[in-house]
């Protein structure tokens, strides 16, 4: 016999439901579908804000800036070596 999958169920406001319902019946789609979207942009935009703060604290950083800019020379040049041609 096939075990069954358990879905966890979440509390929303009566904002959010009806955001939700809304948002579905535009997109056409389930309210857990729109709500999958929307929780993956929210961790990407997160990811990206946090890496942004970290490179502006980089860039205010000299000497780590000084080194990353050294870095990135170093790579640049295995950019020309022939090796991705065939």
């Amino acid at each position: 016999m096939k075990a069954l999958k358990r879905t966890p169920n979440v509390r929303v406001s009566p904002r959010a439901h009806q955001l939700l319902l809304e948002l579905a019946e535009e997109e056409q789609q389930s309210m857990q579908a729109v709500l999958d979207v929307a929780l993956e942009r929210y961790r990407r935009e997160r990811f990206l804000r946090a890496a942004n703060a970290d490179f502006e604290a980089l860039t205010k950083d000299k000497k780590a800036w000084k080194e990353e800019l050294r870095e990135r020379q170093v790579w640049e040049r295995t950019v020309a070596d022939g090796l991705d041609k065939e």
